[in-house]
């Protein structure tokens, strides 16, 4: 017959090679504790035998009689704690296994209360300097890389994980709705007053000049082409060059008038027109519906759900290229993000105001989510001691400190020895 299996032990309660070290600690203790109670009891059983012939005897005999009830005393609370005394079920005897839940319970409630409090947790992370250490991390050109390389594949991981279709729903909810509830020719209208103010308009306007020259000067004999084609046939063709030449050098001298003069009446009238039309998108109904109409054309349209799928495939591969260059060229050179990680670092060490307040964002991410988790904290310890074996938590607590509950048997031994001498010298003087 094979011997039955028995459970594995949570992790917990799985013994470690440091475990094994304190219970060979243990056992020392406790021979050395039981030796102590064994010596006194012959010490006691000797010294009352001779205690008649030799009356200074009664001391010692004292001390050890005193000594065995203090060493017995203390050896019952001490292993009461963790099982029964000579395995007979006294009421309130092994305390730990029978109040296992209760002992979990009241250690995740002192967790929480005592260290998992915001003074406690601010404080030890002000001392601790987090935001200043992790910029003296970063600025190491191997670490910013190392950090790169992990939100590479922590954006590459959760790329894949995103289906295309939940993107578009979610780029359709997020961006095209709210766009399908926004006016667009207030919008249009603030976006002209922005391009408007401090005669940016103006700057345009120049720009359209400059290439209706160029315009005129690339396409020149496209244009007298033209005009000889539209004049009627009885016309010589020396007219249609002079009438070519007149028309050309009208509309050049116009362009270059506009273009020198800031105060040019075309200037005046773009300036009107442009005003204009900015009052029709705030006021003219016409306008406002045509403007809308036109965005709901725009947002319905087919290409506008390709473009959100293509910029998505374009991003997801993009990031799997940029994590696998990080991963296969270590010795490259660093790219934008990496210069970007190391400069922050640098940033932060050279600016003392900064480094307190990405100090103080520290403290603050850190002691909110402390704040969030600390009941559940608690419940997780409760729940986690009451999920072991009782006789198997026993053992594992004894491990911890029983090596340092042996000396109270062995001072209890000799302190009940010291009051024992004290009450026989009292008795033998009244």
């Amino acid at each position: 017959m094979t011997a039955p299996k028995t459970a594995p032990l949570p992790p917990g309660l799985a013994l470690t090679p440091d475990d094994e070290i304190k219970r060979v600690r243990l056992m020392r203790m406790k021979r050395v504790a039981t030796l102590m109670l064994v010596g006194v009891a012959v010490l006691f059983m000797i010294t009352r035998y001779y205690e008649s012939r030799f009356p200074w005897l009664g001391y010692v005999r004292a001390f050890a009689e005193a000594a065995m009830v203090g060493g017995i005393a203390d050896w019952f609370a001490v292993t009461a704690l963790f099982r029964h005394p000579l395995g007979i079920p006294i009421p309130h005897t092994a305390i730990v296994p029978a109040r296992k839940d209760r002992i979990g319970t009241a250690l995740g409630n002192f967790v929480q209360r005592n260290f998992l409090t915001r003074d406690v947790v601010a404080s030890k992370l002000h001392a601790m300097k987090l935001g200043e250490r992790a910029a003296a991390w970063l600025v190491l050109p191997e670490h910013s890389r190392q950090l790169a390389q992990v939100v590479a594949r922590g954006l590459v991981g959760a790329a894949g994980v995103l289906k295309d279709d939940d993107v578009q729903s979610m780029v359709d909810r997020g961006i095209v709705s709210r766009l399908r509830t926004m006016q667009a020719a207030p919008l249009a209208a603030r976006v002209f007053d922005m391009l408007t103010s401090g005669g940016r308009h103006q700057a345009l306007l120049d720009d359209a000049l400059r290439l209706a020259a160029r315009f005129l000067e690339e396409n020149e004999e496209i244009i007298r082409e033209r005009i000889k084609a539209e004049s009627p046939w009885w016309v010589p063709g020396a007219v249609d060059n002079k009438v070519g030449d007149k028309i050309l050098k009208g509309v050049e001298n116009t362009l270059v008038a506009v273009a020198a003069d800031p105060d040019h009446p075309l200037r005046v009238r773009y300036d009107e027109a442009v005003d204009r039309f900015v009052l029709s998108l705030r006021s003219n109904p016409e306008m406002i519906a045509k403007a809308e109409q036109i965005k709901l054309d725009v947002l319905d349209h087919p290409s506008v759900a390709d473009f959100s799928r293509s910029v998505w495939s374009d991003v997801k591969e993009r990031l799997t290229g940029y994590a696998e260059k990080l991963a296969s060229d270590a010795e490259s050179e660093p790219d934008q993000i990496e210069r970007w990680l190391t400069a922050l670092g640098h940033k932060v060490l050279e600016d003392p105001e900064l480094a307190a307040r990405v100090n103080g964002w520290v403290v603050e991410i850190v002691t909110y989510a402390v704040e969030q988790a600390r009941e559940e904290v608690a419940k997780l310890i409760a729940a986690t001691v009451a999920a072991w074996d009782a006789n198997a938590t026993s053992r594992k607590i004894e491990l911890q400190i029983g090596r340092d509950l042996q000396f109270i048997r062995i001072n209890g031994t000799i302190v009940g020895g010291l009051v024992g001498v004290l009450l026989h010298l009292v008795a033998t003087r009244l």
